[in-house]
């Protein structure tokens, strides 16, 4: 029998790419009391990238995210806040200041091949009594078996969830159910999931982990998020209202908070359109569709043809630098084929 997932929202890390973390102190208090009026128990906080992510690589936060997270620890009564951990990105000294700072929770996150460099700072994790979860992004690009080996190391770490993550929203419905099934049968611990909508299955791909037995899932409210954006909080608690696994949360004040809240501040609305659509297709990580569109601007190169290959190379985090070479390399092969084509 399925029981309600817990629900985490990610507006204020995942979304912080949208926002081209340009997050607000009273930005993250108004969400934040939102939230958890609203009743969701875990609010993730943090850079895009995760602790310390805020740099010339992934771009500079107009406010620190030690202070975004003192923020909303301060500003909720019941939920619990988290950050994300990128090991190589952050490191034990940005997870020491966000616990002094008030996290509950840490999510540590790495690529689906790479379990194995996780362990110091899931070590570390429970040593300071947090909750630590694991993040296994990019999880399409390998098949339920090998991932199932990946979530028990980190189960073998300390970690308390291991998460399915479809980072380039790649996945379809019977592959994230595939995937989830798998850590449910390999691990002791519980399994989540986290979409992305670059394919127009966010919810979809939600709803069909949660079938699988998935005990946590991921929203941002409004879709808030890289690329085509995430999951929507509120219409993943519409949806399991109605499937009657609501998780103990306020659907009306969820659909209020990303009206009257989130859409206000909003630059845009993400939506599957071509470019992201293309991520998902390419299966590519999110967070590449606005650098891919700010290069494909500067060299006259269209950005679909930039993911596409940056998929077929099998870019993934951390691999950023490739954008611009990739770029290069096709405004190079656009250039030659002009001249070509000038008759003699």
């Amino acid at each position: 029998m399925l029981k309600p997932p817990r629900l985490t929202d990610t507006t204020l890390r995942d979304g912080s790419h949208a926002m081209r973390h340009q997050f607000t102190r009273q930005q993250v208090r108004s969400v934040v009391e939102a939230l958890d009026r609203a009743g969701v128990p875990v609010l993730e906080v943090t850079h895009g990238d995760g602790l310390a992510g805020s740099s010339i690589q992934y771009g500079f936060s107009r406010t620190s995210e030690m202070d975004l997270i003192e923020e909303a620890r301060n500003a909720v009564t019941r939920s619990r806040i988290a950050a994300l951990l990128l090991p190589g990105i952050g490191t034990r000294k940005e997870l020491k200041e966000a616990g002094a700072r008030g996290i509950q929770v840490v999510r540590i996150a790495t690529q689906c091949t790479e379990a194995d460099i996780s362990q110091q700072h899931f070590g570390m994790a429970k040593d300071m009594g947090l909750e630590a979860i694991g993040f296994l992004m990019m999880s399409h690009m390998r098949p339920p078996e090998f991932l199932a080996e990946q979530a028990l190391l980190m189960e073998s770490y300390g970690a308390d969830c291991v998460y399915v993550v479809d980072s380039a929203g790649a996945l379809l419905p019977d592959g994230a159910a595939a995937r989830v099934r798998a850590l449910k049968q390999a691990l002791k611990i519980q399994v989540g999931f986290h979409a992305h909508n670059n394919l127009g299955l966010g919810i979809g791909n939600t709803l069909a982990a949660v079938e699988a037995g998935a005990d946590q899932v991921d929203g941002c409210l409004r879709g808030l998020g890289a690329g085509a954006g995430n999951a929507a909080t509120e219409l993943i608690a519409a949806a399991l209202d109605k499937l009657g696994l609501n998780p103990g949360v306020d659907v009306f004040a969820l659909l209020n908070a990303a009206e009257f809240v989130v859409a206000p501040f909003m630059p845009f609305q993400p939506i599957p359109d071509r470019d992201s659509i293309a991520i998902g297709y390419a299966g590519v990580y999110s967070t590449f569709l606005l650098h891919a569109k700010r290069l494909g601007k500067q060299y006259d190169v269209d950005p679909l043809e930039i993911l596409v290959e940056l998929g077929r190379r099998k870019a993934v985090a951390g691999q950023e630098d490739w954008i611009l070479d990739v770029t290069l390399e096709l405004a190079k092969q656009k250039q030659t084929s002009t001249q070509e084509a000038i008759p003699s």
